[in-house]
């Protein structure tokens, strides 16, 4: 008997939650990189303010060595047009519950490690708390991919 592929397994979970633009990448390929937390730090209005931003998420080399302990990777890409602050902060908490859904899923499919990456700041509360022990939905919140110092943009 044939084993079922982790893509075979997975993909038909993703279609269910209609996400459909997205590709597997190797976790070798993940750029994780110093210059982007600094960024983070220095550009980002969350840093400090969000309980899943930094520097409530772990420090960078801790980051290289998470992406380090994964086989398979999925990257997803969102076409966002809401302009306004409020109408994309209300864009990405729907986007990021979809993402937990999505994980929750994957994990009880037999993928103990799956773990979303948010698409920005948490947003899944009106007002975030600075401290990750003082988060209001401790385990739902996910740090974005930036603010686990993956460098997007290589």
């Amino acid at each position: 008997m044939a084993r079922v592929t982790i893509r075979e397994q997975i993909e038909p979970i993703i279609r269910r939650h209609a996400f459909s633009d997205y590709r597997w990448l190797d976790p070798a390929s993940i750029l994780v990189a110093e210059w982007v937390r600094i960024k983070c730090q220095f550009g980002c209005p969350h840093f400090g303010k969000a309980a899943a931003c930094p520097p409530n998420t772990p420090g960078v080399e801790t980051c290289r060595r998470y992406f380090s302990e994964y086989q398979h990777a999925l990257i997803f890409h969102f076409q966002v047009a809401e302009a306004e602050t409020s109408a994309r902060h209300a864009w990405s908490a729907r986007t990021n519950q979809a993402l937990v859904t999505l994980e929750r899923d994957v994990f009880l499919a037999g993928c103990p490690k799956a773990f979303a990456l948010f698409t920005d700041a948490c947003h899944l509360c009106d007002e975030c708390a600075a401290e990750r022990s003082d988060c209001k939905q401790p385990a739902l919140a996910r740090p974005s991919a930036t603010g686990l110092a993956v460098d997007v943009f290589g």
